[in-house]
């Protein structure tokens, strides 16, 4: 355990907790004589309790009342300093916990590559932005591919363009993933109305896109309609806009000094207050980010993640397997992915049967990002040492805890003593200056704990 009085620092390295010392001596009860049947340890005899300790000197009753009540004062000291311990310990274990789950979201999009490799995965499923352009392209009805087209037209001035001016892009182009199978199953997950829906950051923009006769239906001979007749394009179906100035953003803390801005999502927690086996982060957090994409997107200075990102995915939670994922249930409130096929769309509505085997308009991600970095090993390291940290502050608080339990034991049979050799001396308060040691030994009962 601890060296008598050595103070033990188990806190994470990045944001030091201020210990409270905890010495193995202090923590071993004093029991001298175990718990004492209440009034074994009375100095005076049943005959003299009765008689009203008339034969007793006064000195003898005052005497036997201080030893209880520093017994109790001991007592109740020693419960101050293992709760003061157990509050530390618990903090400690959940910043530990709190480290472990950051570390396992910062190397897990390595792990869901080595998933793809499991699955023999062919490297070049892994697609680059230019080629799910080129699958978006193939939906020619889309507005998605006429927007496209548009952009990929050297001659247009696209950013001059009434259509294009509040245009950030397609879902599909916005964001990247680290991984193919992570890839194709949050871009399952949004489906493909979605994947192809137009990012505008005001309402003006929407506007620009579409307007209407009095009648109600749509007017040919401007926006989108126009320029698709222009260009002699197919009509286009049915599409969605997203407008970032009328998405509620995200309204909690980022991740300090984090270069892409994530969001500081509250991690799920069992009953018994551990993470679920198998959480790897939220989907939100596994989207890279253009730096150009990452401040000030929309008029209320929020990014891209904090409105576009989070209206997709809100808390959807990713996690290694579907038996990890179906098991931590009770700490799923909206949604869930699992690396091997799992869905479960909302709470209550789960997505069976086999995956989609061709999703073609995903979110790009390069090969090379499949390397591990320099520093994973070092990560996996710190992430090993400090699981073997929290460990040690769980035995250490359970140990404390039960001492804690036996200290409050000891202290409540004490009091009832106390409280009995009160009721078998109260005779004594009628003594000369009996009421005024009476009056005292009642305050400094219930001044106890």
């Amino acid at each position: 355990m601890l060296s008598g009085g050595e103070q033990r620092h188990m806190a994470v390295d990045s944001e030091p907790l201020n210990p409270l010392p905890i010495n193995s001596r202090a923590l071993v009860v004093v029991d001298p004589s175990a718990p004492k049947h209440v009034g074994e340890s009375s100095p005076f005899s049943r005959e003299d309790m009765q008689n009203g300790m008339h034969s007793q000197p006064a000195e003898s009753v005052v005497n036997h009342s201080k030893e209880l009540q520093d017994d109790l004062q001991e007592l109740g000291e020693k419960i101050k300093h293992h709760e003061e311990n157990v509050k530390y310990l618990k903090t400690l274990k959940n910043k530990l916990e709190d480290s472990i789950l950051e570390m396992q979201v910062s190397i897990g999009k390595y792990h869901t590559a080595s998933f793809s490799k499991m699955e023999n995965e062919d490297p070049s499923s892994v697609e680059s932005e230019e080629e799910i352009i080129q699958h978006i392209l193939k939906y020619e009805k889309s507005v998605a591919a006429l927007l496209c087209r548009m952009r990929s037209n050297p001659e247009a001035q696209v950013s001059d363009h009434p259509l294009m001016k509040d245009v950030l892009g397609i879902v599909a182009t916005l964001g990247k993933v680290d991984d193919a199978n992570l890839s194709r199953l949050l871009s399952e997950y949004l489906g493909l109305e979605t994947m192809l829906a137009v990012v505008c950051k005001t309402y003006e923009g929407v506007k620009a896109l579409e307007a209407y006769r009095k009648d109600g239906l749509i007017n040919k001979g401007f926006g989108i309609d126009a320029f698709a007749a222009s260009t002699g394009g197919p009509q286009y179906d049915r599409f969605l806009v997203i407008c970032l100035e009328n998405l509620r953003p995200y309204a909690g803390e980022l991740i300090a000094d984090d270069p892409q801005m994530r969001l500081d999502l509250l991690k799920p927690r069992l009953i018994s207050g551990e993470t679920p086996q198998g959480f790897l982060g939220f989907a939100v957090n596994m989207v890279t980010i253009d730096n150009t994409n990452l401040y000030g997107i929309s008029k209320t200075g929020h990014s891209l993640r904090e409105t576009l990102f989070y209206y997709l995915f809100s808390n959807l939670q990713v996690y290694r397997s579907r038996e990890d994922m179906l098991k931590a249930l009770p700490c799923i409130p909206n949604g869930a992915i699992s690396l091997d096929g799992g869905m479960i769309r909302s709470p209550g509505v789960f997505a069976l049967g086999h995956r989609r085997g061709n999703i073609d308009v995903k979110f790009p991600c390069d090969y090379k990002r499949f390397n591990l970095p320099v520093n994973y090993f070092e990560t996996e390291n710190r992430l090993k040492e400090t699981k073997r940290k929290k460990d040690r502050a769980w035995e250490d608080l359970q140990r404390e805890q039960a001492l804690l339990d036996r200290v409050k034991y000891t202290y409540e049979t004490k009091k009832r003593e106390f409280v009995q050799f009160l009721a078998e001396t109260s005779s004594y308060s009628t003594q000369d200056g009996g009421f005024q040691w009476a009056n005292s030994c009642s305050k400094i009962l219930y001044s106890f704990y």
